[in-house]
């Protein structure tokens, strides 16, 4: 094997690690999202689990973070909970580096 192909094996290796690592947090993320959410929308307990389950889920709808914002935003209209576009928004930043953290520390 050339040193080309071992780099190029090396980089293939990374992308496809990197990308489980990000799947992983995103997921993460969501749960911990949904738990928040469940929170404010006054679910505690396995209601709290499985309104989690319910967020992550969501993210399986389209490509990107839209579609987990507009579960959770129209759960919170829908329950008058008072919380702005830019909070749920920065509250998935924060989580997601929860999350990543969160992974890192575990391996």
């Amino acid at each position: 094997m050339s040193t080309f192909d071992k780099r190029e094996e090396g980089f293939e290796s990374k992308f496809a690690h990197d990308e489980e690592l990000r799947f992983k947090a995103t997921a993460r993320r969501n749960k911990l999202l949904g738990l928040w959410a469940a929170e404010f929308l006054g679910k505690s307990g396995a209601d709290a689990e499985e309104y989690a389950k319910e967020v992550v889920r969501s993210d399986f709808e389209e490509p990107g973070d839209e579609d987990v914002f507009r579960k959770i935003r129209a759960d919170f209209d829908a329950a008058k909970v008072e919380q702005s576009d830019h909070q749920i928004r920065r509250t998935m930043d924060e989580l997601m580096h929860k999350a990543v953290d969160q992974l890192q520390n575990e391996g």
